[in-house]
């Protein structure tokens, strides 16, 4: 059955660190596009990094310098490095795997970011 599991969430000031990291099962990372998507309490879903099978970036504006998206083929995980931690960055961050017309979703890990 195909899954995504994020792990790595937690409690950090700010300025502080984490890395976010989804695995895959039934799925081959390599061979789509992976996003890193977050919500916060009363706020809409927001992408906020996005790899691409050819290794093609893309970042959310305010994230932009901060946080770095990767994948690791071997291990077919794709992490989420989050520097210089803000409180607006508290969030539910979830894996997004995208494979033609079709989102396929993690449980989600919760981040927050305390001032």
């Amino acid at each position: 059955q195909a899954q995504l599991v994020e792990s790595g969430g937690g409690l950090v000031q700010a300025g502080g660190s984490l890395r976010l990291s989804c695995a895959a099962s039934g799925f081959t990372f390599s061979s789509y596009s992976t996003s890193w998507a977050r919500q916060a309490p009363g706020k809409e879903r927001e992408v906020v990094a996005s790899i691409t099978s050819d290794n093609t970036t893309d970042y959310l504006d305010s994230v932009k310098g901060r946080f770095t998206i990767s994948r690791d083929n071997a291990k077919n995980t794709v992490y989420l490095q989050m520097d210089s931690l803000k409180p607006e960055d508290t969030a539910v961050y979830y894996c997004r795997l995208r494979r033609g017309r079709l989102d396929y979703w993690g449980q989600g890990t919760q981040v927050t970011v305390s001032s």
